[in-house]
């Protein structure tokens, strides 16, 4: 276990390591869709994805980092057919049972990344290539002193930015107020970002109609919390 007295010796990584145990069919997934679906981020070799070679055509990539158990995550593939939908998540029966969403409505754009989207960006992905990366709902570490946990800061934003091609988009969803203020303040200071949205009111997007209602949005919703939308775009 870690000790909150002690500095933490790595940077800021985009994920929780959670264990979990599989479903049959979550298993199943893994044992038949997986080999032609999925790909482990520590075993990458070294150098780029050719993700036209894995996808077998060239479109836009858009990857999203902690697709959960994938329920949005399958929708939104299967509604953006025109994308090269990569999803990036840690947790074995989440990945299992995106790729079960994903067969059940046919999803053919899309492709599995297990492990950490930081390592992915960083060693994986090249500088300027990516059409938009999608952050929905991560891990809000509501108290103060682990905010410095959270994925969103200057360093991981700027990371991101590199990644995007011009025009490409940042777009994140948070139900905690005080991390959508902090989106808002470390995504407005990155110099290769601009907000799209800036001349509404707070400077929030308006919520998409396209994308899902999560299970996170409806616990919001109950709980009193309000759901925030930021699209920063790469200038």
């Amino acid at each position: 276990m870690e000790n909150e007295d002690q500095p933490r010796m790595r940077s800021v990584v985009s994920y929780v390591k959670r264990g979990g145990r599989m479903t049959v069919g979550q298993q199943r997934a893994w044992n038949e869709l997986w080999p032609s679906l999925g790909r482990t981020v520590g075993e990458l070799p070294e150098g780029p994805v050719d993700f036209d070679d894995w996808f077998g055509r060239q479109a836009p990539v858009m990857v999203e980092i902690g697709s959960g158990m994938g329920e949005t995550t399958s929708q939104l593939a299967a509604a953006a057919p025109e994308l090269n939908y990569v999803a990036v998540e840690v947790y074995d029966p989440g990945l299992g049972q995106l790729m079960l969403r994903a067969e059940k409505l046919g999803v053919k754009n899309l492709r599995l990344m297990h492990g950490d989207a930081v390592v992915l960006l960083t060693s994986h992905v090249e500088p300027g290539s990516l059409a938009g990366v999608r952050l929905f709902f991560p891990d809000p570490w509501p108290k103060k002193r682990h905010h410095k946990r959270r994925i969103v800061q200057p360093e991981f934003v700027s990371l991101v930015a590199s990644r995007l091609a011009p025009g490409g988009t940042f777009h994140m969803a948070t139900d905690w107020e005080n991390y959508a203020e902090q989106m808002m303040e470390v995504c407005s200071a990155e110099p290769l970002l601009r907000n799209r949205y800036a001349g509404e009111p707070g400077g929030w997007a308006p919520r998409p109609e396209w994308r899902p209602i999560t299970k996170f949005e409806n616990r919001a919703d109950v709980e009193g919390r309000i759901s925030h939308d930021l699209i920063f775009e790469r200038i």
